[in-house]
Protein backbone atom coordinates (compact mmCIF):
# COMPACT_ATOMS: atom_id res chain seq x y z
CA UNK A 1 0.00 0.00 0.00
CA UNK A 2 1.21 3.52 -0.72
CA UNK A 3 4.45 4.76 -2.22
CA UNK A 4 6.83 1.95 -3.13
CA UNK A 5 10.06 3.73 -2.20
CA UNK A 6 11.89 1.80 0.51
CA UNK A 7 15.30 0.77 1.80
CA UNK A 8 15.53 -2.99 2.20
CA UNK A 9 18.02 -3.81 4.96
CA UNK A 10 19.58 -7.28 4.99
CA UNK A 11 20.60 -7.86 8.61
CA UNK A 12 22.20 -11.20 7.77
CA UNK A 13 24.54 -9.39 5.36
CA UNK A 14 25.62 -7.04 8.16
CA UNK A 15 26.32 -10.01 10.41
CA UNK A 16 28.29 -11.67 7.60
CA UNK A 17 30.37 -8.52 7.06
CA UNK A 18 31.09 -8.25 10.81
CA UNK A 19 32.23 -11.88 10.82
CA UNK A 20 34.47 -11.16 7.85
CA UNK A 21 36.10 -8.36 9.83
CA UNK A 22 36.65 -10.75 12.75
CA UNK A 23 38.11 -13.43 10.47
CA UNK A 24 40.61 -10.95 9.02
CA UNK A 25 41.77 -9.95 12.51
CA UNK A 26 41.35 -13.12 14.59
CA UNK A 27 43.54 -11.85 17.42
CA UNK A 28 41.68 -8.57 17.86
CA UNK A 29 38.46 -7.49 19.51
CA UNK A 30 35.98 -5.92 17.06
CA UNK A 31 34.00 -2.79 17.88
CA UNK A 32 31.01 -2.50 15.51
CA UNK A 33 30.61 1.16 14.52
CA UNK A 34 26.91 2.05 14.26
CA UNK A 35 27.04 5.84 14.51
CA UNK A 36 24.78 8.04 12.36
CA UNK A 37 21.89 5.59 12.78
CA UNK A 38 24.15 2.74 11.65
CA UNK A 39 25.08 4.66 8.51
CA UNK A 40 21.39 5.08 7.72
CA UNK A 41 20.50 1.41 8.29
CA UNK A 42 18.81 1.87 11.69
CA UNK A 43 21.09 1.69 14.72
CA UNK A 44 18.69 -0.12 17.04
CA UNK A 45 17.83 -2.89 14.58
CA UNK A 46 21.47 -3.30 13.55
CA UNK A 47 22.70 -3.42 17.17
CA UNK A 48 20.10 -6.01 18.14
CA UNK A 49 21.02 -8.09 15.11
CA UNK A 50 24.74 -7.93 15.94
CA UNK A 51 24.57 -8.17 19.72
CA UNK A 52 25.21 -11.93 19.84
CA UNK A 53 28.41 -11.42 17.81
CA UNK A 54 29.71 -7.97 18.68
CA UNK A 55 31.85 -7.33 21.75
CA UNK A 56 30.96 -3.62 21.83
CA UNK A 57 29.51 -0.85 19.68
CA UNK A 58 30.76 2.56 18.62
CA UNK A 59 28.64 5.71 18.25
CA UNK A 60 29.48 9.39 17.91
CA UNK A 61 27.81 10.82 21.01
CA UNK A 62 25.84 10.10 24.16
CA UNK A 63 22.45 10.72 22.52
CA UNK A 64 23.08 7.84 20.12
CA UNK A 65 24.21 5.60 22.99
CA UNK A 66 21.15 6.36 25.12
CA UNK A 67 18.85 5.44 22.23
CA UNK A 68 20.50 2.00 22.10
CA UNK A 69 20.29 1.44 25.85
CA UNK A 70 16.63 2.47 25.91
CA UNK A 71 15.99 -0.12 23.18
CA UNK A 72 17.53 -2.90 25.27
CA UNK A 73 21.05 -3.09 23.82
CA UNK A 74 23.27 -4.31 26.67
CA UNK A 75 26.81 -4.46 25.24
CA UNK A 76 29.33 -1.67 26.01
CA UNK A 77 29.02 1.40 23.78
CA UNK A 78 31.97 3.67 23.00
CA UNK A 79 31.40 7.41 22.51
CA UNK A 80 33.86 8.09 19.70
CA UNK A 81 33.72 11.88 20.13
CA UNK A 82 33.84 11.52 23.90
CA UNK A 83 31.80 13.72 26.22
CA UNK A 84 31.25 17.46 26.02
CA UNK A 85 30.03 18.47 29.49
CA UNK A 86 30.66 17.12 33.02
CA UNK A 87 27.03 16.05 33.55
CA UNK A 88 27.45 13.36 30.89
CA UNK A 89 29.94 11.47 33.05
CA UNK A 90 27.38 10.12 35.53
CA UNK A 91 25.29 8.84 32.60
CA UNK A 92 28.38 7.24 31.09
CA UNK A 93 29.26 5.45 34.35
CA UNK A 94 25.69 4.35 35.11
CA UNK A 95 25.16 2.86 31.63
CA UNK A 96 28.53 1.16 31.01
CA UNK A 97 29.33 3.54 28.19
CA UNK A 98 32.98 3.88 27.24
CA UNK A 99 34.38 7.24 26.24
CA UNK A 100 37.11 8.65 24.05
CA UNK A 101 39.35 11.29 25.64
CA UNK A 102 40.95 13.68 23.18
CA UNK A 103 41.65 16.92 25.09
CA UNK A 104 43.03 17.93 28.49
CA UNK A 105 39.77 19.50 29.72
CA UNK A 106 38.06 16.10 29.55
CA UNK A 107 40.67 14.63 31.88
CA UNK A 108 40.07 17.40 34.41
CA UNK A 109 36.31 16.80 34.28
CA UNK A 110 36.87 13.10 34.85
CA UNK A 111 39.24 13.67 37.79
CA UNK A 112 36.65 15.88 39.51
CA UNK A 113 33.64 13.63 38.88
CA UNK A 114 31.80 11.55 41.47
CA UNK A 115 30.80 8.37 39.63
CA UNK A 116 28.93 5.16 40.43
CA UNK A 117 31.71 3.13 38.78
CA UNK A 118 35.02 3.80 37.02
CA UNK A 119 34.77 4.19 33.24
CA UNK A 120 36.62 2.64 30.32
CA UNK A 121 38.62 5.30 28.46
CA UNK A 122 40.00 5.36 24.90
CA UNK A 123 42.84 7.86 24.83
CA UNK A 124 43.17 9.44 21.40
CA UNK A 125 46.45 10.44 19.78
CA UNK A 126 46.53 12.89 16.89
CA UNK A 127 48.91 10.92 14.70
CA UNK A 128 48.47 13.13 11.66
CA UNK A 129 44.79 13.58 10.81
CA UNK A 130 44.66 16.79 12.90
CA UNK A 131 41.03 16.47 13.82
CA UNK A 132 40.90 15.17 17.40
CA UNK A 133 43.52 13.91 19.81
CA UNK A 134 46.54 14.81 21.93
CA UNK A 135 49.82 15.79 20.33
CA UNK A 136 52.56 13.20 20.70
CA UNK A 137 54.41 15.39 23.21
CA UNK A 138 51.31 15.52 25.49
CA UNK A 139 50.11 11.96 25.11
CA UNK A 140 52.18 10.12 27.70
CA UNK A 141 51.40 12.68 30.39
CA UNK A 142 47.69 12.36 29.56
CA UNK A 143 47.97 8.59 29.97
CA UNK A 144 49.71 8.94 33.32
CA UNK A 145 46.98 11.25 34.63
CA UNK A 146 44.27 8.86 33.53
CA UNK A 147 46.13 5.84 34.87
CA UNK A 148 46.29 7.52 38.28
CA UNK A 149 42.62 8.54 38.22
CA UNK A 150 40.25 6.52 40.43
CA UNK A 151 37.39 7.23 38.01
CA UNK A 152 39.13 5.27 35.22
CA UNK A 153 39.13 1.50 34.75
CA UNK A 154 40.73 0.25 31.52
CA UNK A 155 42.57 2.53 29.04
CA UNK A 156 42.81 1.77 25.32
CA UNK A 157 45.29 3.72 23.17
CA UNK A 158 43.69 4.86 19.93
CA UNK A 159 44.24 6.96 16.83
CA UNK A 160 42.51 7.45 13.48
CA UNK A 161 43.89 7.01 9.98
CA UNK A 162 43.41 9.70 7.37
CA UNK A 163 44.41 7.86 4.18
CA UNK A 164 44.09 4.12 4.83
CA UNK A 165 41.76 3.83 1.84
CA UNK A 166 44.54 5.08 -0.47
CA UNK A 167 46.98 2.20 -0.44
CA UNK A 168 49.76 3.93 -2.35
CA UNK A 169 50.04 6.97 -0.07
CA UNK A 170 52.75 7.16 2.63
CA UNK A 171 50.49 8.71 5.28
CA UNK A 172 49.41 5.44 6.91
CA UNK A 173 52.98 4.32 7.44
CA UNK A 174 53.91 7.76 8.78
CA UNK A 175 50.97 7.75 11.21
CA UNK A 176 51.83 4.23 12.34
CA UNK A 177 55.44 5.15 13.05
CA UNK A 178 54.42 8.20 15.07
CA UNK A 179 51.86 6.20 17.03
CA UNK A 180 54.29 3.40 17.83
CA UNK A 181 57.01 5.82 18.91
CA UNK A 182 54.59 7.70 21.13
CA UNK A 183 53.03 4.71 22.91
CA UNK A 184 56.16 2.57 23.22
CA UNK A 185 56.23 0.90 26.62
CA UNK A 186 52.71 1.93 27.67
CA UNK A 187 50.92 -1.20 28.91
CA UNK A 188 47.57 -0.97 27.09
CA UNK A 189 45.79 -2.31 24.02
CA UNK A 190 45.89 -0.36 20.76
CA UNK A 191 43.03 0.58 18.41
CA UNK A 192 44.01 1.93 15.01
CA UNK A 193 42.12 -0.01 12.34
CA UNK A 194 39.05 1.48 10.66
CA UNK A 195 37.39 -0.41 7.77
CA UNK A 196 40.15 0.12 5.17
CA UNK A 197 42.80 -0.88 7.71
CA UNK A 198 40.81 -3.98 8.70
CA UNK A 199 40.67 -4.97 5.04
CA UNK A 200 44.15 -4.03 3.83
CA UNK A 201 46.55 -3.18 6.68
CA UNK A 202 46.86 -6.31 8.87
CA UNK A 203 49.78 -4.88 10.89
CA UNK A 204 47.33 -2.32 12.28
CA UNK A 205 44.75 -4.75 13.62
CA UNK A 206 46.32 -4.64 17.10
CA UNK A 207 44.01 -5.11 20.13
CA UNK A 208 40.82 -3.56 18.77
CA UNK A 209 39.52 -3.08 15.23
CA UNK A 210 36.73 -0.60 14.44
CA UNK A 211 34.82 -1.77 11.33
CA UNK A 212 32.25 0.78 10.16
CA UNK A 213 31.52 1.21 6.45
CA UNK A 214 32.48 -2.38 5.68
CA UNK A 215 29.67 -3.67 7.93
CA UNK A 216 27.23 -2.28 5.40
CA UNK A 217 28.77 -3.98 2.39
CA UNK A 218 30.44 -0.99 0.74
CA UNK A 219 34.13 -0.90 -0.08
CA UNK A 220 36.22 2.02 1.20
CA UNK A 221 38.54 1.67 -1.80
CA UNK A 222 38.34 3.15 -5.29
CA UNK A 223 39.88 0.03 -6.80
CA UNK A 224 39.18 -3.70 -6.41
CA UNK A 225 40.62 -5.18 -3.24
CA UNK A 226 40.44 -8.93 -2.49
CA UNK A 227 39.02 -8.67 1.02
CA UNK A 228 36.62 -5.86 0.15
CA UNK A 229 35.35 -7.94 -2.77
CA UNK A 230 33.92 -10.39 -0.20
CA UNK A 231 31.59 -7.80 1.33
CA UNK A 232 27.84 -8.29 0.93
CA UNK A 233 25.55 -5.32 0.24
CA UNK A 234 23.21 -4.67 3.15
CA UNK A 235 20.94 -1.87 1.80
CA UNK A 236 18.92 -1.97 -1.40
CA UNK A 237 17.34 1.40 -2.16
CA UNK A 238 14.30 0.70 -4.31
CA UNK A 239 11.32 2.41 -5.86
CA UNK A 240 9.10 1.95 -8.94
CA UNK A 241 8.14 3.51 -12.23
CA UNK A 242 4.98 5.61 -11.74
CA UNK A 243 4.64 7.13 -15.24
CA UNK A 244 5.96 6.52 -18.76
CA UNK A 245 6.24 9.07 -21.59
CA UNK A 246 7.36 8.59 -25.20
CA UNK A 247 9.22 11.72 -26.30
CA UNK A 248 10.48 12.89 -29.67
CA UNK A 249 13.99 14.10 -30.43
CA UNK A 250 14.37 17.66 -29.25
CA UNK A 251 11.98 17.36 -26.30
CA UNK A 252 13.37 18.13 -22.84
CA UNK A 253 13.06 16.30 -19.53
CA UNK A 254 12.78 17.76 -16.03
CA UNK A 255 13.73 21.03 -14.36
CA UNK A 256 15.70 23.60 -16.37
CA UNK A 257 15.21 21.40 -19.46
CA UNK A 258 18.74 20.20 -18.72
CA UNK A 259 18.35 16.98 -20.72
CA UNK A 260 17.17 17.13 -24.33
CA UNK A 261 16.39 13.89 -26.13
CA UNK A 262 18.59 13.29 -29.18
CA UNK A 263 16.25 10.59 -30.52
CA UNK A 264 12.89 9.03 -29.75
CA UNK A 265 13.12 8.24 -26.06
CA UNK A 266 10.92 6.34 -23.63
CA UNK A 267 11.14 8.08 -20.26
CA UNK A 268 10.09 6.57 -16.95
CA UNK A 269 9.27 8.69 -13.92
CA UNK A 270 10.48 7.07 -10.68
CA UNK A 271 9.08 7.88 -7.23
CA UNK A 272 12.30 8.90 -5.52
CA UNK A 273 14.18 12.18 -5.23
CA UNK A 274 16.46 14.24 -3.04
CA UNK A 275 13.69 14.53 -0.43
CA UNK A 276 14.25 10.80 0.08
CA UNK A 277 18.00 11.20 0.15
CA UNK A 278 18.67 10.16 -3.43
CA UNK A 279 21.23 12.81 -4.16
CA UNK A 280 20.63 15.65 -6.62
CA UNK A 281 24.19 15.00 -7.82
CA UNK A 282 22.93 11.84 -9.54
CA UNK A 283 23.04 13.42 -12.96
CA UNK A 284 22.48 12.07 -16.44
CA UNK A 285 24.27 8.75 -16.83
CA UNK A 286 24.00 7.60 -13.21
CA UNK A 287 23.16 3.88 -13.40
CA UNK A 288 19.95 2.30 -12.11
CA UNK A 289 18.33 -1.09 -12.66
CA UNK A 290 14.77 -1.34 -13.97
CA UNK A 291 13.33 -4.84 -13.56
CA UNK A 292 16.97 -5.95 -13.32
CA UNK A 293 17.93 -4.23 -16.61
CA UNK A 294 20.59 -1.58 -16.65
CA UNK A 295 19.35 1.96 -17.36
CA UNK A 296 20.38 5.51 -16.47
CA UNK A 297 19.13 8.70 -14.88
CA UNK A 298 18.39 11.53 -17.33
CA UNK A 299 17.92 15.16 -16.38
CA UNK A 300 17.86 16.62 -12.89
CA UNK A 301 16.73 14.72 -9.83
CA UNK A 302 13.85 16.61 -8.22
CA UNK A 303 12.61 16.48 -4.63
CA UNK A 304 10.25 13.52 -5.01
CA UNK A 305 10.96 12.06 -8.46
CA UNK A 306 13.58 11.45 -11.09
CA UNK A 307 13.56 10.39 -14.74
CA UNK A 308 15.07 7.23 -16.21
CA UNK A 309 15.74 6.35 -19.85
CA UNK A 310 13.71 3.21 -20.59
CA UNK A 311 14.52 3.13 -24.32
CA UNK A 312 15.26 -0.40 -25.48
CA UNK A 313 14.29 -2.10 -22.23
CA UNK A 314 11.87 -5.03 -22.38
CA UNK A 315 8.72 -5.66 -20.34
CA UNK A 316 8.75 -2.35 -18.47
CA UNK A 317 5.40 -0.94 -17.41
CA UNK A 318 3.95 1.17 -14.63
CA UNK A 319 5.01 -0.47 -11.35
CA UNK A 320 8.34 -1.77 -12.65
CA UNK A 321 10.89 -2.13 -9.85
CA UNK A 322 13.81 0.33 -9.88
CA UNK A 323 16.97 -0.36 -7.85
CA UNK A 324 18.98 2.80 -7.15
CA UNK A 325 21.74 0.82 -5.43
CA UNK A 326 21.95 -2.44 -3.55
CA UNK A 327 22.35 -6.16 -4.02
CA UNK A 328 22.57 -5.93 -7.83
CA UNK A 329 24.02 -2.42 -8.29
CA UNK A 330 27.03 -1.44 -6.22
CA UNK A 331 26.69 1.72 -4.17
CA UNK A 332 30.37 2.37 -4.92
CA UNK A 333 29.59 2.63 -8.64
CA UNK A 334 26.67 4.98 -7.98
CA UNK A 335 28.83 7.12 -5.67
CA UNK A 336 31.49 7.52 -8.36
CA UNK A 337 28.90 8.79 -10.84
CA UNK A 338 27.61 11.24 -8.22
CA UNK A 339 31.04 12.57 -7.25
CA UNK A 340 30.62 11.43 -3.67
CA UNK A 341 31.27 8.46 -1.37
CA UNK A 342 29.11 5.56 -0.11
CA UNK A 343 29.11 7.01 3.42
CA UNK A 344 27.27 10.10 2.17
CA UNK A 345 24.71 8.13 0.16
CA UNK A 346 23.90 5.74 3.02
CA UNK A 347 23.54 8.41 5.69
CA UNK A 348 21.61 10.71 3.36
CA UNK A 349 18.60 8.38 3.06
CA UNK A 350 15.88 10.27 4.92
CA UNK A 351 13.30 9.11 7.44
CA UNK A 352 10.61 9.43 4.76
CA UNK A 353 11.98 6.21 3.28
CA UNK A 354 10.67 3.18 5.23
CA UNK A 355 13.28 0.62 6.25
CA UNK A 356 12.20 -2.93 5.51
CA UNK A 357 14.25 -5.52 7.41
CA UNK A 358 14.96 -9.01 6.18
Amino acid sequence: MGRATRAIIDLSAIRQNYRLAKSLAPGANALAVIKADAYGHGAVRVALALEADAIAFGVACIEEAIELRDAGVKKPILLLEGFFTPDELSVIADNNFWTAIHRIEQIAMLENAQLSAPVNVWLKLDSGMHRLGFDSCEYRQAFERLNACNQVSEIVLMSHLSCADELDKPHTQQQTELFDQTVEGIPALHSFANSPAVLAWPALHRGWIRPGLMLYGASPFEMDQPNADQLVASMTLQSEVIAIHDLEAGEAVGYAASYVCDKKTRVGTVAIGYGDGYTRHAGTGTPVLVNGQRAQIIGRVSMDMCAVDLTGLSDVAIGATVELWGSQLSINEVARHCGTIPYSLFTGVTKRVPRQYI
